[in-house]
């Protein structure tokens, strides 16, 4: 699938419009005794280390209304998507550089790597059996509320996305807003000079999250996506660790 959007920026400069294709949209918790004297008892082990090293923001204010120009990007209904997969603060050790985006399809998450062995990681959803990728690449350009220019062999797919296209500055496709599949921020993967035809992005499908639904590309709530845009530059490493089908990213295509 093959994206085209309205704002693009690459190297911090404008690129055109035939730089930014790319594709992807889904298929549908004794009183008296000396205190001090008496050595404190251990903390009892939490039923899950792992979980209990997780830092949870408020999610009632980070999934809130926001109000985004020219658009708004709704609330999140908590109730659709599993807790697992919402925005947190984990221990996470790797070799990667902070900064370094890492993708685990195998397990929907993606994390943003941090200082102090840290990561803030966020659910995703990720390509169907058949659209899995793995592989390393570079954020080249990202846009707010990408227009979608959808390639001929996924309309071939989807006969009704037919009826949404209408004829664009660059072709039919659909313009950027809430009812695009793209969201409200996409962040394009490149490897050199080469695009991989694969993105980070937002969704208007938050419900998928924590599935394997889409066409290749890595969709995130659109809160989540807009707060890893605002922290991530133009030149970003992106790692895609490997899953089962998974094929290289410089050898996939939508």
């Amino acid at each position: 699938m093959f994206f085209l959007t309205r704002r693009s920026v690459i190297a911090g400069a404008s690129v055109s419009a035939a730089t930014c294709l790319a594709g992807c949209a889904s298929t549908n918790p004794n009183p008296s005794l000396n205190a001090a004297a008496i050595p404190a008892a251990p903390a009892p082990l939490p039923a899950n280390p792992a979980m209990a090293d997780a830092v949870e923001p408020q999610y009632s204010s980070i999934y809130a209304e926001i109000k985004d120009d020219p658009f708004t990007v709704p609330a999140v209904k908590l109730s659709q998507i599993d807790s697992a997969f919402l925005r947190k603060n984990v221990s996470y050790a790797t070799k990667e550089a902070p900064g370094t985006i890492v993708i685990d399809p195998a397990n929907h998450y993606l994390y943003h790597v941090e200082d102090g062995g840290r990561a803030t990681r966020y659910g995703v959803g990720v390509g169907r059996e058949g659209f899995a990728w793995a592989g390393e690449a570079r954020i080249k350009s990202k846009q707010e509320w990408p227009d979608w220019y959808p390639p001929k062999e996924m309309i071939d797919r989807r006969p009704d996305l037919k009826k949404v296209m209408v004829e664009l500055q660059s072709g039919v496709g659909m313009h950027g807003g809430p009812a695009n599949p793209l969201g409200a921020r996409a962040m394009y993967l490149w490897q050199g000079d080469k695009d991989t035809y694969f993105r980070i992005h937002g969704t208007n499908e938050p419900w998928t999250i924590g599935l394997s639904q889409s066409s290749g590309c890595i969709r995130m709530i659109n809160q989540d996506a807009m707060d890893l845009y605002q922290k991530t530059p133009i030149g970003t490493r992106v790692v895609v660790l490997g899953s089962p089908g998974a094929i290289p990213a410089n050898a996939a295509r939508v």
